[in-house]
């Protein structure tokens, strides 16, 4: 009788150790995403999922590339003017070049950190869902917590 018992305890042992060993497993890194994002921005996006959101990424930063070169271009030009000829009109405008080509600085870097932030949270939102019950048609929600 002591022997079946035993069976019998470690048969229930193996399928709660089952039930238990579920733990949640997230598909996409964020740290991954952010250091891919580092590398080359708009690779945490592509990394995600989220395809669409790169080129968008690659195309401001482009745009304030492009701004940057032209601004601090006009800077340099104005510059040499003033330099060799002090004009207050050319001393405003080498100011005001600067401040533009400063300001494209500041957007970029902007930019570039906004890319990183939602590399992160795309990544940590991959497994959030909101579906539909069918029974009531109200949208459910489902949200998987990582306690570590």
């Amino acid at each position: 009788m002591q022997a079946s018992i035993w069976a019998f305890d470690a048969g229930m042992e193996d399928t709660t150790a089952a039930k238990s060993d579920s733990v949640f497993q997230m598909s996409k890194s964020p740290w991954g995403a952010v250091l891919r994002s580092a590398i080359l921005p708009g690779w945490g996006q592509i990394y995600n999922g989220s395809y669409l959101k790169a080129p968008i990424i690659w195309g401001i930063a482009a745009a304030l590339i492009y701004g940057w070169i032209q601004d601090n271009n006009d800077y340099k030009f104005y510059r040499d003017l003033y330099v060799t000829v002090p004009n207050n009109l050319y001393k405003t405008r080498r100011d005001f070049y600067r401040d533009r080509r400063d300001m494209f600085t500041i957007y970029l870097g902007l930019t570039y950190f906004l890319n990183l932030v939602d590399a992160y949270v795309d990544a940590h939102l991959f497994d959030f869902t909101v579906e539909e019950n069918f029974l009531t048609k109200d949208p459910m929600l489902n949200l998987k917590i990582n306690l570590r």
